[in-house]
């Protein structure tokens, strides 16, 4: 098995706390993407990783109120957006706040705008719903999460962000080229084994009372490499600019010719061209969310990918930590 738990390494976790709550993953070639769902997973293309360590669970709002009290670090939800950024910004708009997902009361046109979205003033980690909402639950992922967030956290905890490959391969867990994480059928024997919406998106929501949103980390099975949540529950990032992946003789980071592509030019090609806002660029994140459903989003898979702008925090964007060996 390629997972190994700091104790059977003879990590000393007591005095690194970097590999506390951490699996060991031995790198190795797989089969990255699908050929069977959305085109931007398309091609089917060999990758390769190296080891490293990852967290087991998404971080959660305990772990990431540790690093607020340490840092005092405020969050990109937290922060009012400043109307130069925005043209067309009606000025009273410039408050602090995120996205929440609002159910509507029935059916809703899946093929048309996201009308279950509205953006909340004082909506952040610890006010999920915003400030007449509850508190964030001290076991249940962070989320209002942006990328600075989360490349902040890490800094601070002497990690990193996974790669889009290392997170795919570690979502796999050693399922090579299977569809979901854990074989090739969504619920087997009608077990559900992720963090994912039951009924029909986006008004029927039959999960039990009190979690129609995330759940806490670890209520579900975990894969093969002992890691749990890396499908459903909530978006993670990733550290990869989005772009469509590259055929296989083609290489990553490599124009159609074969010429390297600067790091400013593959940021520039992550920024959605139907943007409102030009020159917003997109992060890949990862694992699909709560919000995923077979009628909507079915993005519970590990070569499932989503282009988030790096300045959107919403109520289902978390992430989790590595550590390269």
């Amino acid at each position: 098995m390629a997972i190994e738990t700091a104790r059977q390494t003879g990590r000393k976790t007591r005095a690194d706390g970097r590999f506390a709550g951490m699996r060991l993953v031995r790198g190795g070639t797989f089969r990255m993407g699908s050929e069977d769902f959305y085109p931007d997973e398309r091609p089917v293309r060999p990758a390769a990783v190296g080891d490293f360590w990852i967290d087991e669970t998404p971080v959660t709002n305990a772990q990431f109120a540790r690093f607020v009290e340490a840092t005092g670090y405020v969050t990109f939800a937290e922060i009012p957006p400043d109307p130069r950024d925005y043209p067309g910004m009606d000025p009273a708009n410039a408050r602090a706040g995120s996205l929440v997902f609002t159910p509507p009361g029935g059916p809703a046109d899946l093929k048309g705008p996201a009308t279950w979205w509205a953006f909340a003033f004082g909506a952040y980690w610890r006010k999920p719903l915003g400030p007449d909402g509850p508190d964030a639950l001290a076991e249940h992922p962070a989320v209002h999460i942006g990328y600075p967030d989360a490349q902040a956290y890490a800094q601070w905890a002497r990690k990193q962000l996974p790669s889009e490959a290392e997170w795919e391969y570690a979502a796999r867990g050693g399922l090579d080229g299977a569809a979901y994480a854990w074989g090739e059928e969504l619920e087997p024997e009608g077990r559900v084994l992720a963090k994912t919406w039951q009924g029909v998106f986006p008004h029927d929501n039959r999960a039990p009372p009190g979690l129609e949103r995330t759940s806490p980390v670890r209520s579900y099975p975990p894969n093969a490499y002992g890691l749990y949540d890396l499908i459903g529950n909530v978006w993670e990032w990733t550290a990869d600019w989005y772009a469509q992946p590259k055929p296989a003789n083609v290489a990553a980071g490599a124009s159609c010719c074969g010429q390297p592509r600067s790091e400013a030019l593959v940021r520039e090609e992550s920024c959605d061209p139907a943007s409102p806002v030009a020159g917003i660029p997109r992060r890949v994140a990862k694992g699909g969310s709560h919000l995923c459903a077979p009628n909507y989003c079915q993005r519970y898979r590990p070569a499932a990918r989503w282009p988030q702008p790096i300045d959107t925090t919403t109520s289902h964007m978390g992430f989790r930590c590595v550590v390269r060996r």
